[in-house]
């Protein structure tokens, strides 16, 4: 069975832009009997009432969208590069039509708070929902963004986390 070795969140090594921008994470939420896992690269990082935050963004028409809805508690797991194909595949398909773990090979993990991960991740946030919202056409300052990134006018829920662990996952899961 493989460990979790909690790291402080401060102590990170990880260049933050790269995790998102370059490697991508995936976005879980539920529990083992029920969960749903979308990518994403989107997002930031930082301290925000008091507090180690994670930002993220997951437009309404995601199925991962109900489940960070109903649950306190959302993951964030990060994997190494020579697993983007899996990321890829989980970023351009929905749980709701078809099992990502399935076709994928990822195999889900129960952290020791119940909440998921994958054996395959190297690192793992777990985050609490403090705050969310959608984001608004009528706040953008650079109009031009609105246009762009929402055509459809399909814009982001907007969900920030406190950071609650950081686990370091050890690769001898079976």
């Amino acid at each position: 069975m493989g460990q979790f070795n909690e790291i402080a969140v401060k102590s990170l090594s990880d260049n933050i832009f790269q995790l998102l921008d370059d490697d991508w994470m995936l976005i879980t939420a539920g529990k083992l009997s029920s969960f749903n896992t979308m990518t994403a690269s989107w997002g930031s990082f930082g301290i925000l009432w008091q507090k180690p935050t994670a930002t993220i963004v997951i437009r309404p028409q995601r199925y991962t969208l109900q489940f960070v809805n109903e649950n306190d508690i959302f993951t964030l797991s990060f994997f190494a590069p020579g697993h983007k194909h899996i990321l890829n595949f989980c970023g351009q398909h929905s749980g709701k039509n078809i099992d990502k773990v399935k076709e994928t090979g990822l195999v889900p993990i129960e952290l020791p708070s119940g909440n998921i991960s994958f054996s395959q991740a190297r690192m793992v946030m777990e985050c609490k929902k403090l705050y969310v919202d959608t984001i608004k056409p009528e706040n953008f300052i650079q109009k031009d963004i609105a246009k762009r990134i929402y055509p459809l006018n399909d814009f982001h829920h907007l969900f920030i986390a406190e950071i609650l662990h950081c686990y370091e996952i050890t690769e001898n899961f079976q």
